[in-house]
């Protein structure tokens, strides 16, 4: 089985954390939740409560399958810590796949490892991943290489079943 990286904050949208990871869980796969405040407890929009199980500079892109970064305003209030930017940008250039969905392409943004690939996000966005030098594509779910990506909740069950399928 797996073992994921979840990247996670206050503010997220709850059920982009919340069915991908009950899908992942149910298959057999560990979530590791990484964020700013080891043991810290975060929520999601609706309040939903995430605990923080490490910070970026505990753990390691070896220590992964997988990275699973939800949208909501999360992304974009972890996109200002460089510690995140920086395992982000590890992971990506690492091979190893990365799951996005709604404002998840923001941390690739401030990673600077969008250029010249192709995702999808969040409406609002489109504009910053041209920008970044990537091909927006308007679909439920877009696979580049490593990269997996979803606009929306709406996108959900295809997204899954794309993550799904990338892991062991």
């Amino acid at each position: 089985m797996s073992k994921l990286a979840v990247l996670i904050t206050d503010m997220f949208e709850d059920s982009e954390y919340v069915k991908p990871a009950e899908a992942f869980k149910k298959a057999g796969h560990e979530l590791v939740h990484v964020g700013l405040e080891s043991g810290a407890t975060v929520k999601g929009k609706q309040q939903t409560p995430v605990k923080i199980d490490k910070t970026p500079q505990e753990v390691k892109v070896a220590d992964f399958d997988a990275l699973f970064i939800p949208g909501g305003y999360s992304p974009d209030k972890l996109r200002v810590d460089e510690r995140v930017v920086q395992f982000v940008k590890e992971f990506v250039e690492s091979g190893k796949p990365v799951f996005l969905i709604c404002h998840a392409p923001q941390l690739l943004i401030t990673a600077q490892v969008l250029k010249g690939r192709k995702v999808t996000g969040w409406k609002s966005i489109i504009q910053d991943i041209k920008n970044a030098g990537a091909e927006f594509s308007d679909q439920e779910v877009v696979e580049d290489g490593n990269l997996i990506s979803s606009r929306s909740p709406a996108d959900l069950p295809a997204f899954i079943r794309a993550c799904s399928k990338r892991l062991k």
